[in-house]
């Protein structure tokens, strides 16, 4: 275990306690949460030292957030997909603040994208964490959306998060990073660069990278040079053809066009290989 990791459970661990102490009959959180989300790295080294407000680290125990104050939206989202994630909770459409960040940023409210054009483009997707009512409402967090193209989220976006899911119901999992860079997209009312007054930055791409996985244990030292991993950028235009895989790209040019390290915890050879190749295996 390297020294970030340990530095992490020991923090998990002192909030669990804490929160035991504070209420004996709540239900502890999941002390691994953060370890399993960022199993694969941390990939801009996001800290929760609230003078570092463009890399901020958000930890829920269903993802983990890499967040930008001044753009209002995050960097990266990462989260862990398997079974165990999956169930039969309803969408529970509670869109709300982010009471977890330092008091006096902005906050991005449920209606801060109203009459923009854009939609509250999930980065870890409901569909996605449907084991509990409690863990499908935190993807409603408003720090876990970024402005989309409506076509961009509903259809090219969503289909990827589809297939995703059907991977896991052939026996995989998934390590999922998700985000967005750039400046400017087009919605359903035309191009924009910002929302709510200049504090949400509409992004020009939206990226994911997923590393598929057979379900095991020791998952990053499972990744290798033959594992697939699946890399998109898509556009965020209202004009996108609804077919993901035509988006389809190498790991690296996302690292390039963004400045992260992806897939920090897998080994520099592996990272080598499997980020250098664009995904050409089946998408249905």
């Amino acid at each position: 275990m390297n020294a970030l990791h340990q530095l992490l459970r020991c923090g998990l661990l002192l909030l669990a306690l804490a929160g035991a102490a504070a209420c004996e009959s709540a239900e502890p959180a999941p002390q691994d949460g953060l370890v399993e989300h960022l199993a694969l790295g941390n990939p801009s080294g996001a800290t929760t030292d609230a003078s570092f407000p463009n890399n901020y680290l958000l930890v829920k125990p269903q993802y983990v957030v890499g967040y930008s104050r001044d753009q209002g939206k995050p960097n990266w989202v990462s989260w862990h997909l398997s079974a165990d994630w999956l169930g039969s909770a309803a969408r529970q459409d509670d869109f709300r603040p982010d009471a977890d960040l330092p008091a006096g940023w902005y906050q991005a409210t449920a209606s801060s994208y109203s009459g923009s054009g854009f939609d509250r483009g999930h980065n870890c997707p409901s569909a996605d964490r449907t084991r509990t009512a409690a863990d499908n409402s935190a993807t409603f967090l408003m720090t876990n959306m970024m402005p989309q193209a409506p076509r961009n989220n509903q259809q090219t976006w969503a289909s990827l998060e589809e297939y995703c899911r059907t991977l896991v119901g052939q026996g995989k999992e998934l390590y999922i990073m998700a985000g967005s860079y750039g400046r400017g997209g087009t919605g359903a009312n035309g191009y924009a660069t910002t929302l709510d007054q200049g504090r949400i930055t509409v992004p020009a791409h939206c990226w994911k990278v997923v590393v598929v996985l057979t379900s095991g244990t020791n998952d990053a030292s499972r990744v290798t040079s033959a594992t697939r991993v699946i890399a998109v950028d898509i556009p965020n235009d209202n004009g996108l053809n609804a077919s993901w895989a035509q988006y389809r790209t190498k790991v690296d040019a996302i690292e390039a066009a963004t400045g992260l390290d992806v897939l920090s915890e897998v080994t520099p050879a592996v990272q080598k290989a499997i980020e250098a190749r664009v995904d050409t295996g089946p998408t249905n």
